[in-house]
């Protein structure tokens, strides 16, 4: 008996902070125009 209420108190839970995460929306945010150096430069 325990376990399931442990199990459903988990559940509303996880629940609980999608529901938060969803109400607050993605960030704001956006990708830099330049692009991310994939290789080494050659050394003199």
């Amino acid at each position: 008996m325990r376990a399931l209420i442990a199990a459903v108190i988990g559940l509303a839970a996880a629940f609980a902070l999608v529901l938060t995460v969803t109400a607050l929306g993605q960030p704001s945010g956006g990708t830099s125009p330049k692009p991310l150096l994939t290789t080494v430069p050659a050394h003199p």
